[in-house]
């Protein structure tokens, strides 16, 4: 017996979305599948609204900060990251989602996700373009930071535990690890 797996198309995504057939369920879209989203618990919701307070605090009006808001990128993708640092204002989202090329980062917060943030999600990101991903491990207290794209994979990936760390995009703000998670 062969199986047979229907994938979505964004526009198929998004007209289920306006009938509101997801309206019970957080899901989000990744290479043309539904993926269920795992309840946000406590630590997760605090201390990724407290990373999207502290990148404010450091851009200013030079980016414009979404919390746990769709991108739109292709392969029939349509994921939630936690923090995605785009390019401002946020009023220029009113007709769609972020694409690659608004986004100047990306920040996953990992409590029960590590896995698929750092294996699909991570892959999904740089086929996509996504020039930098983070992925704020809070069981484990440590940051993987991902970077120097290539041929749709990144090419470096440092995992810092503390210290200071400069954005791609923004090499002149210093941001300190350990208010990622702690």
């Amino acid at each position: 017996m062969t199986v047979t797996l229907y994938k979505w198309t964004l526009d198929r995504y998004h007209a289920a979305i306006e009938a509101g057939v997801f309206e019970d369920q957080a899901v989000e879209l990744l290479r043309g599948d539904i993926v269920v989203m795992a309840p946000e618990r406590e630590p997760h919701a605090c201390y990724s609204s407290e990373g999207a307070e502290y990148f404010r605090s450091l851009l200013g009006d030079r980016a414009a900060i979404r919390e746990t808001k769709p991108i739109t990128l292709p392969d029939d993708s349509e994921p939630v990251p936690d923090i995605a640092i785009v390019q401002p204002p946020l009023r220029r989202y009113l007709s769609h989602h972020p694409a690659p090329d608004e986004i100047f980062w990306l920040v996953e917060y990992a409590q029960t996700s590590l896995t698929k943030d750092l294996g699909l999600k991570k892959d999904v990101y740089a086929e996509a373009g996504i020039r930098e991903y983070w992925v704020s491990d809070l069981k484990n207290a440590r940051l993987t930071v991902f970077r120097n794209l290539s041929n749709g994979t990144y090419q470096t990936e440092l995992t810092l535990t503390e210290g200071t760390l400069a954005p791609l995009a923004f090499p002149d703000i210093t941001i300190t690890v350990e208010r990622l998670f702690s």
